[in-house]
């Protein structure tokens, strides 16, 4: 049996293991539905529920862990369960939009800022649709 913070650093769900302890200590860290402090032990069977960004990783624990290994070894001891679902959040598309203002025009005057606040209302709801 090996530590939770200790377990996800070995799996490398995180890059070191201060990270992972404190995704424990923040509530982004559970285990078979509960959330758990850093130094909580792991067992062969559980569920681990982990939050990173907007996604929600979820691992099944095959075999107990002491020590980092391979990202190729991974897949012995832990069992990736992330629904597709939820590694579509990391593709998800980003829309950026540039306003351009014509070089000496000075600030926005208040028919300016309507004009502008009204086109990316219309550009929102197009991509809300």
């Amino acid at each position: 049996m090996e530590r939770i913070d200790k377990y996800l650093w070995a799996i490398r769900a995180f890059k070191t293991r201060s990270e992972a302890a404190a995704a424990c200590g923040g509530n982004r860290v559970r285990i078979n539905g509960a959330t758990v402090k850093s130094s909580r032990q792991v067992r062969i069977g559980d569920t681990i529920t982990v939050r990173k960004g907007p996604v929600e990783y979820t691992y099944v624990v095959l075999k107990d862990l002491s020590t980092r290994v391979g990202a190729a070894l991974v897949e012995e001891y832990v069992r990736n369960e992330t629904p597709q679902s939820e590694l579509s959040k990391l593709k998800a598309p980003v829309e950026t939009v540039f306003l351009y203002r014509e070089k000496g025009a000075g600030r926005p005057t208040k028919k300016d800022r309507r004009a502008m606040d009204m086109l990316l209302d219309s550009i929102e709801d197009e991509i809300n649709l």
